[in-house]
């Protein structure tokens, strides 16, 4: 996921490794905050397969500071990443499906409403998942947290459906 945030932040403007955690925690502080130890490998992986590059600059104050783009490939990858199928593991899924939400304005009304389509799929598959366990359990605590889910979920595909009516009229 890490990847996927990098690349997105830098759709907006060249930053630096800094600005990059940075601009990652002012948009999506509420769902994660990535360590300076897992921008610094996923930076060095993506130029490695050649999705970003860096260049060397001299600040105004006579730092030398790394800067990363992004290029069309990147872009393509990008792409892939947010289309990408989701984990099976419903607390993977749900940081996941939230993140790739807030990054779909990047990908054409056809690649959101595969998106859509996919996130909302799993979510109704976890749904009922937690909505059996539910229904199976007599205990109190046991029957709240499931309830819990079940309403997560819902609320989920609530957002989903109507993400999907907005996309379909900028169709």
């Amino acid at each position: 996921m890490i990847q996927t945030l990098i690349l997105y932040a830098l759709l907006k403007r060249d930053y630096t490794m800094y600005s990059i955690k940075k601009h990652i925690e002012s948009v999506c502080s509420m769902f994660i905050t990535p360590s300076f130890g897992a921008i610094k490998p996923a930076l060095r992986k993506l130029e490695a397969e050649e999705c970003i590059k860096s260049g060397k600059l001299m600040s105004a104050g006579g730092k030398l500071s790394i800067y990363y783009s992004i290029n069309n490939k990147g872009k393509e990858k990008l792409k892939e990443l947010l289309i990408s199928d989701l984990s099976n593991n419903p607390s993977q899924f749900f940081l996941a499906a939230r993140l790739r939400l807030l990054m779909a304005d990047f990908l054409s009304p056809e690649e959101r409403k595969r998106l859509y389509l996919i996130i909302k799929s799993k979510a109704l598959k976890f749904k009922n998942s937690a909505q059996e366990l539910k229904n199976s359990e007599n205990t109190f605590y046991f029957n709240i947290i499931c309830d819990n889910a079940v309403c997560e979920y819902s609320n989920l595909i609530t957002v989903i459906e109507s993400l999907e009516k907005n996309n379909e009229r900028s169709c």
